[in-house]
């Protein structure tokens, strides 16, 4: 932990409002959090594109596929374990459930990976996938990653593709189809040790199949506090590789803004990413699921979606979902539509189909 970190856990400061995450009654999980369900995959929505929220970053996405059983099915930066952390008995906890089993996980084509940091790699998960799919699972990450694919999991170099940021490539993934992928900046960083700060990369993806388009955009920042300009790349990934159906947008852990602010987005700036991608609709990730060790003590975990909700209701853009209850809209018909696309939430274990 550097010093400024280690002020800003442990230190006093003008932001510092610690605020536990809330409790229902007899220790029941209180109605203000955002609810879990047992999903079912839309297996009744086979023609559209279907992402399911697993909590934090971690999405089951299926392209649809003419005339097949199933979809070509994408895991997102998987993670079930409780901790998010080198050790399962320190380090940021779960406050809420996973809404399935790993071995209750359909099985999966392509694993995409956003960065290295504990909360977006998950060694238990990948161990467990590939240990059960072997062969028959491709992992995709930033530049640096596959060495640890081969070294800790075990995969074979060609079970295993890295790409820099603009590089793009096409899976084939056998009776289903191909997958367009392109490697796409982020403001974050990445490492897993004191030792390999900033040595892989770090990444959003475009992900294109069948006719539909998905942007997953990892963890990011958008406008340092200071910063004299927000990021560009987010306006250059919507013009070379948008619109999108679909984007799935970090929108919590961002407090405090002059420590977080140039490495996690906050929600207004969020939705300025989502009009930068140029997005039809627009899902808040990253939040309601774990809390960092130093946002836990400067962030209410239910401000991320309040902030949301308020942000896109402002422009006209609300289409619905979240812990108060209101079904999310997918179509950009009615209340909340807009030429500028839509923003919504969905409960953990929904499933977003486009």
């Amino acid at each position: 932990m550097s010093p400024e970190a280690f002020k800003l856990r442990f230190g006093s400061h003008p932001e510092k409002n610690f605020v536990p995450v809330p409790q229902g009654l007899n220790g029941a999980r209180s109605t203000e959090l955002v609810k879990v369900r047992k999903p079912d995959w839309g297996v009744d929505r086979g023609e559209k594109l279907r992402a399911t929220w697993i909590g934090h970053a971690s999405f089951l996405i299926e392209f649809p596929v003419a005339g097949a059983e199933r979809g070509i099915r994408v895991l997102c930066d998987p993670v079930f374990s409780e901790r998010t952390s080198p050790f399962q008995w320190l380090g940021p906890k779960r406050y809420t459930p996973t809404p399935c089993s790993l071995e209750e996980l359909p099985e999966v084509d392509i694993v995409f990976i956003s960065h290295n940091h504990y909360d977006h790699l998950d060694y238990a998960t990948v161990q467990h996938i590939y240990d059960r799919q072997g062969g028959k699972v491709h992992f995709v990450a930033g530049l640096g990653n596959k060495k640890w694919f081969t070294q800790h999991v075990g995969c074979q170099e060609d079970e295993v593709s890295e790409l820099d940021w603009w590089d793009g490539c096409e899976l084939e993934v056998k009776d289903l189809g191909k997958v367009r992928l392109t490697c796409c900046p982020t403001q974050h960083g990445s490492g897993r040790s004191i030792n390999d700060q900033g040595q892989t990369l770090w990444c959003s993806w475009a992900i294109e199949s069948n006719g539909k388009k998905l942007y997953f955009a990892g963890d990011t920042a958008y406008k340092a506090e200071g910063a004299p300009a927000a990021c560009p790349a987010f306006q250059e990934i919507g013009k070379s590789l948008g619109p999108f159906d679909l984007a799935l947008l970090p929108i919590g852990l961002m407090s405090p803004h002059q420590w977080m602010g140039s490495v996690h987005a906050t929600p207004e700036q969020s939705l300025q990413i989502h009009e930068d991608v140029k997005s039809k609709l627009s899902i808040g990730m990253h939040w309601g699921t774990v809390r960092g060790g130093i946002s836990a003590h400067y962030e209410d975990v239910r401000d991320p979606p309040r902030r949301w909700q308020v942000a896109a209701e402002k422009e006209g853009l609300w289409r619905g979902g979240g812990p108060q209850g209101t079904p999310l809209q997918t179509e950009d018909t009615g209340p909340g539509s807009s030429e500028h696309g839509g923003i919504g939430l969905c409960e953990v274990g929904e499933t977003v189909a486009v």
